[in-house]
């Protein structure tokens, strides 16, 4: 929750700071001197959205990187709890191995949401066509919180890359947590708090049952 709350609020004291320097370097585009001001205000404005466009989607890789040393603990107790009887064969990691393998996953998924993201932008601006944009921009940032969230459980499963094929072939579950982790996002301070611990809640039970129907465990 600390780290969910630090990383949101550089993210909105970033976008506070930056957002003339990038503002004055948009109302640039704007060569004649009538309407000048009034750009100008339209451009810090369009600037600070963009600093919070571009925080978001580093928001949750940096917080499920970096929580991964107390989130992982948290997802077993979780499993412990839906299978007390079961005999599980874990892969031992400590908490460096998780930070790393946090890290290394959401570096991957940081990269991978950057590339889709850019063209569906510039989708965007196609009349008509730039409609759906929206709400492939939104199943993209989905999809990548809830593999996050779903590696908390996998880790102790999987290697890193049988854990990128299993959340492939299981896109519906990963966006689904998605959507609700970026919905209590817009919840002010309260969503920030929680999102974390609740999404990786419900992403290790619905994790846990489909590597049951797998025969996983």
């Amino acid at each position: 929750m600390v780290i969910s709350f630090v990383t949101a609020m550089l993210i909105g004291i970033s976008a506070w700071g930056l957002s003339d320097n990038i503002g004055s370097l948009i109302s640039k585009a704007w060569i004649w001197d009538w309407g000048k001001a009034t750009f100008t205000t339209i451009s810090t404005v369009l600037g600070g959205l963009i600093i919070i466009a571009i925080g978001l989607i580093l928001y949750k890789h940096i917080v499920m990187a970096l929580s991964a040393p107390f989130m992982s603990p948290v997802s077993e107790k979780i499993e412990q709890h839906f299978n007390p009887q079961a005999v599980h064969s874990h892969r031992d990691t400590n908490n460096a191995q998780q930070l790393w393998r946090g890290i290394k996953i959401n570096v991957r998924n940081l990269t991978m949401e950057l590339l889709l993201t850019v063209p569906i932008l510039l989708i965007g601006f196609i009349p008509v066509v730039g409609i759906f944009s929206t709400v492939l921009l939104y199943a993209v940032q989905a999809y990548y919180a809830g593999f996050g969230n779903m590696d908390y459980t996998l880790e102790r499963h999987y290697n890193y890359s049988e854990s990128i094929s299993f959340v492939k072939q299981n896109r519906g579950l990963a966006i689904g947590n998605g959507l609700v982790f970026i919905l209590f996002l817009f919840i002010p301070i309260i969503g920030i708090i929680l999102v974390l611990p609740l999404s990786v809640t419900a992403a290790s039970k619905v994790t846990l049952e489909k590597l049951q129907q797998h025969k996983t465990l």
